[in-house]
This record gives structure tokens, C-alpha cells and sequence, in this order.
């Protein structure tokens, strides 16, 4: 069975971490994800706003990078937990359980810049107890300086029939 999702969105307010009894750190946000359709009436596309929980280094990495409005992708597991309210009432709640966060902007783009280069850092808790992010990649592209010159030939035996 397979239980993995994977969303893009801003998040709605900034990481509250706090630490378990034994000292784990837990992260909560929410993401804002806006629907790949649009309302066929107002033209308009709908926005889910999705709860999220890290763990570990995981939350430790979304408290101290992340902030509200930035844009993150989100790898993990779909989890439904069952409750009660305070008035006794049965209640379910669904939320995404991180396993890896990852940057879906750059800082520039997040304080209001023109959308460019996008920094890829990540940081998935997994096997890497370490704390750091992992380092941004150089994304950018630049033209090659000489003309690209084509290591293929074109055959001169060529009937046009396929060989299967």
C-alpha cells in the first residue's frame, strides 16, 4: 500500500514549535494550496489550506527558515486522527506528516521579488539526524559560448522500414 503526497503552498502563519515531554521538537503550520481548476462560473480556483506536522530535525529546520507567505513543498504521509472535543463529541482530523520540506521560492522571491532563480534547499529528517539544510543548488542557465555541433549521422541506408 502507498500513502505519500506531496503539496505546494504558502504557509498561512509562521511554525509553532514546541518540544515533547522527552525533549522531541514538533513543528505545526498550515499550507494555503490553490486547486489546479478553476470555478467554471466565477473563473475564481479554490484554496485548501492543509495542517502540517515535522518532527525532529524536520521541525527544527521549519521554525528557523520558514516563515508566514513562504512557499514550501511539502513530501510526507497522509494521517487521519480521531478525537474528542471538549463537549465529548467524536472528531476526525486529517493532516500531512513532513518527511521532507523544501524551499519553493527563493528568499528574494519570498520578500516580494520578481519570481527567478528557485532555491532548492531541503532538509528531510530520515537517516540525517544532522541539523543543517542541505546547500542550495546553483540553478541558473547560461547559454554554451560555441555552437553545439551533433555527434549523431544520418544513415544513408535508410529504407524507412522499421526493424520490428
Amino acid at each position: 500500500m502507498l500513502n505519500r503526497i506531496i503539496l505546494m503552498g504558502r504557509l498561512t502563519r509562521d511554525p509553532e514549535l514546541r518540544r515533547t515531554q522527552s525533549g522531541v521538537a514538533v513543528a505545526s503550520f498550515s499550507l494555503a494550496v490553490d486547486r489546479d481548476f478553476a470555478d467554471k462560473s466565477t473563473g475564481t480556483r479554490a484554496t485548501d489550506f492543509i495542517d502540517i506536522v515535522a518532527w525532529r530535525g524536520t521541525a527544527e529546520f521549519v521554525s528557523k527558515y520558514f516563515s508566514k507567505g513562504r512557499m514550501a513543498v511539502v513530501e510526507g504521509r497522509l494521517q487521519i486522527r480521531d478525537w474528542q472535543d471538549r463537549d465529548g463529541n467524536k472528531r476526525r482530523s486529517a493532516e500531512v506528516v513532513a518527511d521532507n520540506v523544501y524551499f519553493g521560492d527563493s528568499k528574494r522571491d519570498s520578500d516580494g521579488g520578481s519570481y527567478g532563480n528557485r532555491s532548492t534547499g531541503s532538509y528531510g529528517g530520515g537517516s540525517n539526524n544532522g541539523y543543517a539544510p542541505a546547500a542550495p543548488q546553483n540553478n541558473s542557465y547560461s547559454a554554451p559560448s560555441a555552437p553545439v555541433v551533433s555527434e549523431f549521422a544520418e544513415l544513408s541506408d535508410d529504407d524507412g522500414e522499421l526493424p520490428f
